[in-house]
């Protein structure tokens, strides 16, 4: 789904964007590990967009499952990464960190390390780990190491 986004200049002129907004839905999802000079290396999808964990989900551990509290504004701002079949990861990835637990409304949402993972739409693209150590919807928002852990930080609960 995209929304356009109007903006009026003092000069008048108009300019128009479109934004993506809504889950990053895909049939095939493919976890990799991306790397950056300030954060290491770090879990991201195919193209190389940074992935999150969100500090107020509940992490799946040994049976159970991983559970989202990110929907509505939450999720418009940090959207899940969404899939309809079993996601893979790169061969710096373990396998057995890779899972999906159902969000309201039956989507299938991917998690790594029994965290459920988000994207940040101000990242805008490859690369981009802006949303890194964010306080945003009442918790803190940070990318995912190949581990499982969070990168740079403790693991929240732990």
């Amino acid at each position: 789904m995209k929304r356009k986004i109007l903006f009026l200049t003092g000069t008048g002129l108009l300019f128009v964007a479109a934004a993506s907004v809504g889950a990053q839905q895909t049939s095939e999802v493919k976890l990799t590990v991306a790397n950056s000079p300030e954060h290491g290396d770090y879990v991201a999808d195919a193209e190389g967009r940074a992935l999150y964990m969100f500090e107020a989900d509940q992490r799946g551990k040994g049976e159970e499952k991983a559970s989202s509290t990110c929907y509505d504004a939450c999720a418009e701002a940090w959207p899940p990464l969404i899939a309809e079949g079993k996601p893979t990861g790169g061969e710096s990835l373990t396998p057995d960190l890779i899972d999906m637990s159902e969000r309201r409304g039956g989507q299938m949402q991917v998690s790594y390390g029994g965290w459920p993972l988000y994207y940040y739409v101000k990242d805008g693209g490859a690369g981009k780990t802006t949303g890194h150590d964010v306080e945003d919807f009442g918790g803190e928002w940070y990318l995912v190491a190949p581990s499982g852990d969070v990168v740079g930080h403790h693991t929240p609960g732990e």
